[in-house]
Order: structure tokens, then sequence, then C-alpha cells
């Protein structure tokens, strides 16, 4: 990692903190790029994501939970392909003034993650910045040519499934807020800590006929996978899984949060086999939500009633 860092020594932070983190292929972190030999006959998948304090995390959430979850939605992308994790490249601008124990913090998180999910980083860059603390990776991961899971599969009459539970990163957000009882810390857990669903996603390979994951909320990220399929989709609002802290709050509020971080996928009647469900291979169960439609392009949510259910937005805009 190059640039420069007023609290310490540019090449002193990174030998004291990121180099422990670095794979055979980041060459200690010492050159100016990495080399990486993918495994034999597979391709390479590659996703980024930015975090920014105050838009994506709380300024003042523990150093190790931002390193986690950094690293954790950009495998989320990797689990929406189908793909294995196998390295990332990461960029930190680091306000000036940022204590050394912050960023000792935040590469511990980093390090828990990483041997949690067999990965490395390779190299990146380090800088100060005069905004908010500002954090970009990049990651890679592998799958055998032409298993790629894509959003653009699906068809009318095929089955919407998701994984987990809807709306817990939302309520999340607003516990670790303190807008909101928390009483045993699951729902602030949840929207700091998100559980990228790898297993579920190789599982899949194969079973779906399109797939992402919900980031930017159900009903949005949804509409994103209908335009690349060029299908319409119904979602019946009373099979939408929910966890036991969510079951009390407004539906429409849980179906076009973010953060959940679950897969939302297509399957043709039939084809998801009983062995994914209940629990999935992840530990948890994946839920039948709603069919796709020929009709238009349109993302339709019914009530327990059967009628259209009145949105007053669809999901979270990064604009």
């Amino acid at each position: 990692m190059t640039g420069h860092v007023p609290l310490a020594p540019e090449f002193a932070l990174i030998a004291r903190h990121f180099r422990p983190l670095a794979g055979q292929g980041g060459l200690d972190l010492t050159d100016d790029a990495a080399l990486l030999t993918p495994p034999p006959g597979h391709e390479l998948v590659l996703a980024a994501d930015a975090m920014v304090a105050g838009v994506h995390f709380l300024p003042d959430d523990p150093p190790q939970t931002i390193g986690r979850k950094l690293l954790r939605v950009n495998l989320s992308d990797l689990a929406a392909m189908g793909a294995d994790p196998l390295a990332y490249l990461m960029t930190v601008a680091l306000p000036s003034g940022t204590p050394d124990a912050w960023v000792a913090g935040f590469v511990a998180g980093l390090a828990l993650d990483q041997v949690e999910f067999g990965l490395q980083v390779l190299g990146g860059d380090t800088v100060s910045t005069p905004g908010p603390l500002t954090l970009s990776l990049t990651i890679l991961g592998t799958v055998l040519p032409g298993r790629a899971l894509r959003r653009g599969g699906a068809r009318p009459g095929d089955e919407l499934w998701v994984s987990g539970t809807i709306g817990d990163g939302y309520l999340g957000l607003r516990a670790a807020r303190g807008e909101i009882a928390d009483p045993d810390g699951y729902l602030a857990a949840r929207y700091r800590l998100p559980q990228p669903r790898l297993a579920l996603g190789r599982a899949l390979r194969g079973v779906a006929t399109a797939c992402m994951d919900v980031s930017d909320g159900l009903v949005q990220d949804l509409g994103h996978l209908c335009r690349a399929s060029g299908c319409g989709a119904v979602v019946e609002g009373a099979l939408v899984p929910l966890s036991p802290p969510a079951r009390g709050a407004e539906p429409s509020l849980l179906f076009t949060g973010g953060d959940d971080y679950e897969l939302l996928f297509a399957a043709p009647p039939g084809a998801v086999p009983p062995g994914l469900t209940n629990p999935g291979p992840d530990g948890m169960a994946i839920t039948r939500i709603g069919h796709f439609t020929q009709a238009s392009l349109d993302v339709v949510v019914l009530d327990r009633t059967g009628q259209p259910m009145a949105l007053s937005h669809r999901g979270w805009s990064h604009f």
C-alpha cells in the first residue's frame, strides 16, 4: 500500500498493521503491484464496493466491525455470483489524526474474517483525507467457466426465493443509533456484521436461473433483477421471512430498507432441492416469496388481502 498518512511513517504503518494480512501474491506489500495465478480452469470474478463514514456505517462503530463489514459486503457480491473467495485489494483513506489503535482494531477485524472466509489481501493504497473515513475494497473470486450466477436469467413462471430474514439491516441501523430497543444486540449485529451467503451461492449453481444480493432493499434489488431478466415479479408480502424483532414493524419499511445482504434468486418450479431448505447450507432457511411474470418489468408487492401494497419509496439510493 502506498500513500501518505500523517499519523505515522507510511511504510512503518503498513509493516506494523497491513503486512501480516498479505497473501503470497501480495509480495509482502513491498512492490507496486501483486502477482496472482488463478486456479487452473477457473474464471476470475471481480467486484468492488466502497464505504463512507456516516453513510455506510456509523462514525463511532467499533473499528473491528467496520473492517469486517467492508470485507463481508464484498463477499456477498461473490456469493450472489456463486463464486469462491480468493483475495482482495483495499484502499483506506484515513482522516488526519486517526489513532493508531483505530487502525489496529480495523486490521484485527479483517484478520478474523480472512481466516473465516479463506482469503488474503494482495495490496492497495493508504492515504490521508480531510474528509470522512473512506474505504474501498476490490474482491477477487473464482468460478468454473459458465457456472457463475447472473441477474439476467429469470423467466416468467420462475419462483422467487430469498435467504434468511428481511428488514433486519434497516432495523439494525435504527438500533445502532439508539432509536429502537435492541436488548440482546441482535439487530445492531445484523447491521454491523452481515453474513455473506457463500455456501448457498455455491449450492445454487445449476439451480438458480438468476441471483443477486439484497443490499439496497428487497423491492429495489428485485427491480434490478427484473430489468436484467426482462420480466416482472409479484411478491407475496405475507411470505417474506421476518425475524422475531421485525414482526411488529411496518412491512413496507422492512421491504425497502437496505443492508440485509441476503440472496434473492429465481428458480423454475420444483428446481430447488429439499436439502437447500430449512435450514440451508449457511445454517438458515430459504423461503419462496413470489414468482416472476410476463406482464411488465415492475415489482408488485401484495399485502395479506392480496391487494398491492403502497410503498412510499422503493429502496436505498446512492445519489
